[in-house]
């Protein structure tokens, strides 16, 4: 890697670091582009050139973690249900402790037709197919398995508990996806074991 390679690698990390603190503090809805930059120490000009927008931020983020998670769950030994209830749980985690705020500001955003945005639901999607793929190559789910209304349907759940772990309620996001994934998650692959 060059020095130049190096220093943008640097300043994106910043710009990443300092809009995950601010993220967490304010929720996306609350600050601006100004923010992050005074916040890293970077100009706005040279935010542009690795980020379009703070939105660009927090999908780089999101994507960062949920990543790691759907390669925690490849990496650990276990059955596919148990791989699944793992990325589950650490998509839930990372979420709920993120916070409700954020969590909200970015379901506003998906269902205002005027920004909506779905590249969240692909990559969320995208890690999930792959998780399953891996379980097929690895000889834990049949090769015929419905992989992608699976995928769907998984995600589908996660998304609807995001919903009603942000109306409110006791029971935390994480809490009420390990109680899914402990009850029914078994039962949903069951017809897809080898």
């Amino acid at each position: 890697m060059t020095n130049r390679q190096a220093a943008a690698q640097e300043t994106r990390q910043k710009l990443l670091a300092a809009g995950k603190k601010l993220i967490a503090e304010r929720g996306l809805s609350e600050i601006a582009v100004e923010d992050i930059t005074a916040a890293s120490g970077v100009s706005k000009g040279t935010f542009y050139t690795y980020f379009k927008s703070k939105e660009e931020i927090a999908c780089a983020l999101s994507a960062e973690m949920f990543g790691s998670a759907r390669a925690e769950a490849e990496q650990m030994s276990g059955s596919c249900a148990e791989k699944v209830a793992l990325y589950m749980s650490r998509f839930s985690e990372w979420i709920e402790r993120s916070g409700r705020g954020l969590a909200r500001d970015w379901i506003r955003g998906v269902v205002d037709h005027a920004r909506a945005d779905d590249s969240k639901y692909r990559s969320d999607r995208a890690d999930m197919d792959a998780l399953l793929a891996d379980c097929v190559q690895k000889g834990l789910l049949r090769a015929d398995a419905p992989l992608g209304a699976l995928s769907g349907a998984l995600i589908d759940l996660l998304y609807g508990q995001l919903l009603a772990w942000c109306m409110g309620g006791e029971c935390g996001l994480r809490a009420r996806t390990e109680a899914f994934c402990r009850a029914l998650l078994p039962d949903i692959l069951k017809n897809n074991l080898p």
